[in-house]
């Protein structure tokens, strides 16, 4: 199988795609020589590891491996700036070098550097609102723009808000803040923002928030929380495991409808399986008993 379009979140699709008529053995290739070794990596977490090839002119070769994603550390100046976004009260995000402001898991806030290093905080939900926010209130102050936002967002990314695109955006970030806030709801004694090993681009994009804890016995658990199905889900999982503590539990938190078989047979396939739990309602309200 050629891997030519977002090859390192086709792991999991082409593992499926795979097996839909049983077991047989599944050959990857990919172009780009980055991509070839992150899918490498994420490929060799599998038990049934498929073979992984670098396409070089019209010959293949044994595409090396990656190692380890390891995270970006923001620039002095960015964490400087970002005392703002703590005063503000959002929850402060750190995810490959890039530092947010989120509510309930939506982006509202970025601390950017210009050309010359020196940090500055936009304010918006996603870039083109952060662009248009700028454009129109430019000369406001980042305190009272940040604090105009977080009052807007707020209003309407809570449980008991009217239905609005806000509220809608960005679920598997409300989920991850949801359970890092009550970590004992699956069991957790302690859960922290942790980042994926792929950078999300924009606030619509969807994949897998993660998270890093211990439960009762103060084993390392690695949480991932995902809405809709999502067959990029387990390689995504467990790379971001491989990344944070390789000998960790993986905890895969999702809606109980969008637990595809396809999904839990991924998750069983990983030389290390994954956990499930599964939400029977709307993750967003008060409930323990949701979690299952």
């Amino acid at each position: 199988m050629l891997l030519d379009s977002d090859p390192v979140r086709s792991v999991g699709p082409a593992l499926v795609w795979s097996r839909r008529d049983g077991e047989q053995s599944l050959h990857l290739m990919i172009d780009d020589p980055v991509d070839a070794a992150i899918v490498a990596r994420r490929a060799a977490l599998f038990a049934d590891a498929p073979t992984v090839c670098e396409v070089q002119g019209r010959e293949l070769a044994l595409a090396r491996v990656a190692e380890a994603h390891i995270p970006i550390e923001p620039p002095a100046a960015a964490r400087e700036a970002a005392a703002l976004l703590h005063n503000a009260g959002v929850d402060v995000v750190i995810e490959h070098g890039c530092i947010r402001g989120e509510i309930r898991g939506l982006e509202i806030a970025r601390v950017l550097l210009d050309d010359e290093g020196v940090a500055r905080i936009e304010v918006g939900v996603g870039r083109h609102d952060r662009e248009a926010f700028t454009m129109v209130h430019g000369t406001l102050p980042t305190a009272d723009a940040l604090a105009s936002v977080v009052s807007s967002v707020d209003a309407v990314r809570r449980p008991e808000a009217e239905p609005h695109p806000l509220r809608q955006l960005a679920p598997e970030g409300w989920l991850r803040w949801r359970l890092v806030n009550e970590p004992g709801l699956i069991g957790l004694e302690e859960l922290r923002l942790a980042e994926s090993t792929a950078a999300r681009e924009s606030v619509k994009d969807s994949g897998a928030t993660i998270a890093l804890g211990h439960d009762a016995a103060g084993e390392d658990v690695v949480v991932a929380c995902s809405v809709g199905i999502d067959l990029d889900l387990i390689p995504a999982a467990a790379d971001a495991r491989l990344a944070l503590a390789p000998a960790a539990r993986l905890v895969v938190v999702l809606p109980e409808r969008d637990l595809h078989p396809a999904i839990a047979r991924l998750g069983s396939m990983l030389s290390h399986p994954a956990e499930f739990v599964t939400v029977a309602g709307d993750w967003r309200v008060a409930g323990a008993e949701l979690f299952s």
